[in-house]
């Protein structure tokens, strides 16, 4: 049974009533306090004050603090008047407990209704949070779209400019030929002329003397000419000479190069210039540049489907691929440059070397360090004095060294 407080003060004016209850050493946080129009309870055990008040009150205006050993309760009288006494005297029990469940069932009510608002408050908040990202990511997608745009207008324009560049060189080049020709012609008329002038006074010494007999000059005699071709010079020593390889490396350029297909319908609407993938990669360089790298991939695929036996291509698609994390195709293009790049000679070690540091730094973004130390250790041996990819390497061995004695 709860103990009944009684020691309570209460003061009243024509619109406001104040009660303080004390706590009796009661910690404040165990406190209760249930407000209605016609009842106020507060329970903090064991401890209990109720009351059943002499007339309605204003439930939303009124308050409780808690505080300094009290509980103060700020009452609103719905009806501006003076109270003749706190509670309302010689209440039956049915009636006390009928107030007593109505004030329950309209506390509850109340703090059902407050807790569907504070959810359609915080629906309509998440609401408006995500109204605002999506407007956020539509403008996103519009700048990017606008960038794309003013990317694509820039590559339309250095392509008409590059056209216009052309077509003024080809015009150039035709008025020199032209002019060539011109040339060409005043010479031919003017050794005709000289010819024919030197032709009519020998006609006229040969009248002058009759009796001298015309003597021809002997046929030329056959023979033959013998040519020599200068020797190929490699910059390698002789003791070290790889002559055959260079040869077969060089060779495997040129068919290289000629291996362009463009008879597939797919190239049939491309530009010429489009149609050249030399002209593609140098594209694909400035987009690289300008840090659209995902245009200088589409650049390189094209340049690819013309013609995929160019090491070089394979070589700068990894570039762009590393740059956007795309880490397994960065593996695998530099793979195919390093196939293509055979047999290994002086004039593909450059290349040689940026295909192994590429896939050395996939390898390691994958946290596969052993793979990446091999790739590494590969470029080391074409260029043993490179700083930056000796610390690199060292860099990978330590992390290898730590994780093993980590498992040991």
């Amino acid at each position: 049974m709860p103990i009944t407080v009684k020691d309570f003060t209460w003061q009243q004016s024509e619109k406001e009533l104040y009660i303080s209850v004390p706590l009796k050493g009661a910690k404040a946080d165990w406190s209760n306090v249930l407000c209605a129009e016609e009842y106020v309870k507060v329970n903090f055990p064991p401890f209990l004050f109720e009351v059943f008040l002499f007339a309605p009150i204003d439930v939303d205006k009124s308050s409780a603090k808690i505080g300094n050993g009290v509980i103060l309760l700020h009452l609103h009288k719905q009806e501006p008047c003076h109270w003749d006494a706190l509670s309302t005297a010689n209440l039956e029990k049915e009636t006390m407990q009928r107030i007593r469940e109505d004030a329950v069932i309209r506390t509850q009510e109340k703090a059902k209704e407050e807790t569907q608002a504070k959810a359609l408050k915080k629906r309509e908040e998440q609401k408006y949070a995500l109204e605002v990202m999506m407007k956020i990511d539509e403008e996103e997608r519009k700048r990017i779209e606008r960038i794309k745009e003013e990317e694509r207008l820039k590559a339309d324009e250095e392509l008409e400019r590059f056209k216009d560049q052309q077509s003024i060189k080809e015009e150039q080049r035709k008025i020199q030929r032209e002019h060539q020709i011109h040339e060409e012609e005043k010479r031919r008329n003017a050794t005709n002329n000289s010819r024919a002038s030197k032709t009519s006074q020998l006609q006229t010494q040969e009248a002058e003397k009759p009796s001298r007999e015309n003597v021809l000059p002997p046929a030329r005699k056959s023979g033959s000419i013998k040519i020599q071709f200068t020797p190929r010079v490699f910059p390698t020593a002789l003791r070290e000479s790889r002559l055959a390889e260079e040869e077969e490396w060089l060779q495997k350029q040129a068919e290289a190069r000629r291996a362009i297909n463009t008879d597939n319908l797919e190239f049939q609407d491309l530009k010429e210039e489009e149609k050249n993938p030399e002209w593609l990669k140098d594209k694909a360089n400035k987009l690289f540049a300008a840090g659209d790298y995902l245009a200088a991939v589409d650049a390189l695929n094209l340049a690819l489907r013309l013609n995929d036996k160019i090491p070089a291509l394979y070589l700068n698609r990894s570039a762009c691929h590393l740059k956007l994390r795309n880490l397994h195709k960065t593996i695998e293009d530099t793979s195919k440059a390093l196939d293509l790049l055979t047999p290994p000679v002086p004039a593909n070690a450059a290349a040689r070397l940026k295909a192994h540091v590429r896939r050395g730094t996939a390898f390691c973004e994958l946290e596969l360090y052993v793979e990446g130390l091999h790739d590494y250790e590969a470029a080391l041996k074409i260029d043993p004095a490179n700083l930056s990819v000796k610390s690199d390497a060292d860099k990978i061995r330590g992390i290898i060294q730590c994780s093993t004695s980590d498992d040991q």
